[in-house]
C-alpha cells in the first residue's frame, strides 16, 4: 500500500486507531519505567520494584497516581501562563510523532481492511523531526518561566543541545532518502524488503543512534537535568502532575526515536532472519510483534547506557556534536550520493561498496573521538604545567579562604597573616 492509500478509512476506524495508539504508548511507558528500574537495579546488585503487583509491574502506575494526587506548589516569581503551557508543549508533540510510524502491513479490523499505521504522507520523516523540535520548546520555556537560575541554565543547555544534535540527526536521514527514493515511512519500510539499511548505511545508523540519545536528554547526555550541577534542571520548580508530564514526554520520546530507528534502519515491521523464512511472518498481526521487539531492544540500550556511562562534561558533549558527528554526516552524504548514482546501472555492487565505505567511516569516527580525547588530555596537562610554574597563591587574598586550583601552590602558613583574637572575659 502506497501513500495515496491513506486517508480513506472511516471515521470510527480512525478514532479507534487513535485511542489504541494512545493506550499502547501509555502502557509502553509504564513498562519502560518499570524495566529501567529493574534492569539498573540488577546492574547495581539491588532488587528494584517488586511489591506492587506481580514482579512490581504496577509500581509505575501507582507512582503516576501518586504524582497526580500530590499537592501542587507554584513559586511566586513564575510566568504563570508559560509555566502551565510548558509541560503540555513537551507531552503533546511526543504523542503526535507516532501518527506516521508503521506498525505492520494491511490487516482486517471488524471487516475493514486498513494499514497498521494512523497516516502517512510523502515527507512523514520530516514531520517527526519537526514535531520533535516543538517538544524542545516545552523544556526551554519551562526553564525560562520558572524564575529561577538552575531551571534557566537547564533550558539554555537544552537549546544548545537540540541545535547541535538535531542537525546531525537530520543529516543521517539523507542517505536513507537517497536509497529509498522517498521520505515516507511506509515506503522506506517497503524499500528494505531484501536488505535492511543498517547494513547498507551503517554510518547513518551510528550517527542517528548517537544523536537520538542526545536529542532525548538521556544519560550520558542528560545535561539539561544534571542533578549534580543544576539540582534537577529545567523542571526543578515543577511538582505534581506537571512534573509527571515532563517524564511522560521523556519516555515517549525514547519510544519515538527507537521506533523511527526501527523504521529507517531495521526494516520496520518486517521479520528478522531466520523468522522471515516463514511465509506468514510478514502477514497479519505478527509484524507488530517484530516491530515491538526491535523497539524494546533500543530501549534496553538506553537503559544500559544510563546504568554504565558517566555524564559527559558539557564542552566535550558540544565539541563531539559539532566537530565529529556533523562533519562525519556531511562526508557520508557525499559518499552515499556518489555510490547511489555512479556504481553500476543495475546496482549489483551497492552492498559491497557501501558496507566497505560504512565500516571505514565508523573507524574514522572512533579514531576521531579518541584523537580528540588525547588532545584534551594534552591540553589539560599543559594547563597544569603552566599553573605549577606560576607563583604561589594567597588563599586569603579575597578575604575568604579559597582552595587551590589543580596545579596551584599556596603560600606557606607562616606567610599568611594571622587573625588576632580578642581576650575572652571570664
Amino acid at each position: 500500500m502506497n501513500v495515496a492509500g491513506f486517508g480513506s478509512d472511516p471515521f470510527w476506524l480512525i478514532l479507534l486507531k487513535v485511542v489504541a495508539l494512545f493506550a499502547l504508548l501509555v502502557v509502553i511507558v509504564l513498562l519502560t519505567i518499570w524495566g529501567e528500574r529493574r534492569v539498573v537495579a540488577r546492574m547495581q546488585s539491588r532488587v528494584g520494584p517488586n511489591r506492587v503487583g506481580p514482579f512490581g509491574l504496577l509500581q509505575s502506575l501507582m507512582d503516576g497516581f501518586k504524582l497526580a494526587l500530590k499537592e501542587e506548589i507554584i513559586p511566586r516569581k513564575v510566568e504563570l501562563g508559560v509555566y502551565v503551557l510548558a509541560p503540555i508543549l513537551s507531552a503533546v508533540p511526543a504523542f503526535m510523532a507516532f501518527a506516521v510510524i508503521p506498525f505492520g502491513p494491511e490487516v482486517s479490523i471488524f471487516g475493514q481492511t486498513t494499514m497498521l499505521q494512523l497516516t502517512d504522507f510523502p515527507v512523514s520523516v520530516l514531520y517527526v523531526l519537526a514535531i520533535a523540535s516543538i517538544g524542545i520548546y516545552g523544556i526551554v520555556l519551562a526553564g525560562w518561566s520558572s524564575g529561577s537560575t538552575y531551571p534557566l541554565l537547564g533550558g539554555l543547555r537544552s537549546t544548545a543541545q537540540m541545535i547541535s544534535y538535531e542537525i546531525a540527526m537530520g543529516l543521517s536521514f539523507v542517505a536513507v532518502f537517497l536509497f529509498a527514493g522517498s521520505a515516507s515511512t511506509s515506503e522506506i519500510v517497503n524499500a528494505q524488503t531484501k536488505l535492511w539499511y543498517v547494513l547498507l548505511l551503517l554510518p547513518s545508523f551510528v550517527i542517528y543512534t548517537t544523536s537520538m540519545v542526545g536529542e532525548t536528554n538521556r544519560a550520558p547526555f542528560d545535561l539539561p537535568e544534571a542533578e549534580g550541577e543544576l539540582v534537577g534542571g529545567f523542571h526543578t520548580e515543577y511538582s505534581s502532575l506537571k512534573f509527571a508530564m515532563f517524564f511522560l514526554a521523556e519516555y515517549i520520546n525514547m519510544v519515538t526515536v527507537s521506533a523511527l530507528a526501527t523504521t529507517l534502519f531495521l526494516g520496520g515491521w518486517r521479520a528478522p532472519w531466520p523468522i522471515s523464512i516463514w511465509s506468514g511472518a510478514n502477514e497479519g498481526w505478527w509484524p507488530m510483534l517484530w516491530f515491538l521487539m526491535k523497539v524494546v531492544s533500543f530501549i534496553f540500550v538506553f537503559i544500559w547506557l544510563r546504568g554504565t556511562l558517566p555524564r559527559l562534561r558539557y564542552d566535550q558533549f558540544m565539541r563531539f556534536g559539532w566537530k565529529v558527528l556533523i562533519p562525519t554526516a556531511l562526508a557520508w552524504i557525499v559518499v552515499a550520493s556518489v555510490a547511489r548514482y555512479a556504481i553500476g546501472p543495475d546496482g549489483s555492487a551497492y552492498l559491497q561498496v557501501m558496507v566497505a565505505f560504512g565500516f571505514s567511516l565508523v573507524l574514522l569516527i572512533i579514531s576521531s573521538y579518541f584523537a580528540q580525547v588525547h588532545r584534551d588530555r594534552r591540553a589539560e596537562a599543559h594547563e597544569a604545567a603552566e599553573a605549577a610554574s606560576a607563583e604561589p597563591v594567597d588563599p586569603f587574598a579575597g578575604g575568604h579562604p579559597v582552595p587551590p586550583m589543580p596545579g596551584q601552590e599556596l603560600l606557606e602558613p607562616s606567610n599568611v597573616p594571622a587573625v588576632e583574637q580578642e581576650p575572652h572575659n571570664a
